[in-house]
């Protein structure tokens, strides 16, 4: 039996990215040139692509186009660590900027979070993360000042955040608890990670513990088409 006429498409496709042919982030054709160059069906260039898409090596912008996927950085089942350390492991070179540290008033949310009462005085530390120079999200991070005194003092570019704590007030780190969820982008964020205001991102909350409680609040923004998840499940 010969192989599906899209099998065909989508494999020619593949192997023109993989030569670099179209680099990440490029524009493909449309399907009415990718129709004429293959001289199929429009339906068959479809499948073509749908094939890609669920690999993960193009995805598709509705009124835009075709793209070939850039820089993606996928996670597992992972130990605590940190998002330099996190990245490292996948051999990924970390970098970005600190975008503001300041000293806030702890919310009703921030409080509860960090088990302080409200309006304690905590670091608000935000900050750009790329993976291997390309935006991937916007990290905001609380510390308590009470457990960390002129922690704000400290110069965190550059710098992993559980290292200069390790490192400066023997934090033993315990353990982590993420929440993850769809969000849309702020603009303010958006600008900074390259997407269109309001796109869909995942959203993390995370608390983070050693043996005296939480000690960090953060909530992450990270670019839905550059940083995904994968878990493996099975039967116990």
């Amino acid at each position: 039996m010969s192989e599906p006429l899209y099998h065909v498409v989508a494999s020619d496709l593949r192997k023109k990215i993989g030569e670099g042919i179209w680099p990440r982030d490029a524009r493909l054709p449309n399907e009415a040139e990718l129709c004429q160059s293959y001289g199929v069906s429009r339906i068959t260039i479809r499948h073509a692509l749908a094939i890609l898409v669920n690999e993960g090596l193009v995805i598709r912008a509705q009124g835009s186009g075709t793209f070939v996927r850039g820089t993606t950085i996928t996670v597992g089942l992972r130990g605590l660590s940190s998002f330099t350390e996190e990245m490292a492991a996948l051999g990924v070179k970390t970098g970005g900027r600190v975008l503001a540290k300041k000293v806030v008033a702890a919310t009703t949310e921030q409080a509860a979070a960090l088990n302080v009462s409200e309006g304690s005085s905590l670091l608000e530390l935000r900050r750009l993360r790329t993976g291997d120079g390309v935006p991937v999200g916007v990290q905001t991070a609380y510390l308590p000042l009470v457990r960390f005194p002129r922690i704000d003092e400290q110069d965190f570019e550059g710098v992993s955040m559980y290292a200069l704590l390790e490192s400066t007030y023997g934090l033993q780190l315990l353990e982590a608890i993420e929440t993850f969820r769809m969000g849309k982008v702020a603009a303010a964020d958006a600008r900074l990670l390259g997407v269109t205001p309001l796109s869909w991102a995942f959203v993390v909350e995370r608390r983070t513990l050693d043996r005296q409680g939480p000690f960090e609040f953060v909530i992450s923004v990270m670019r839905a088409d550059r940083y995904q998840i994968r878990l493996r499940l099975a039967r116990g």
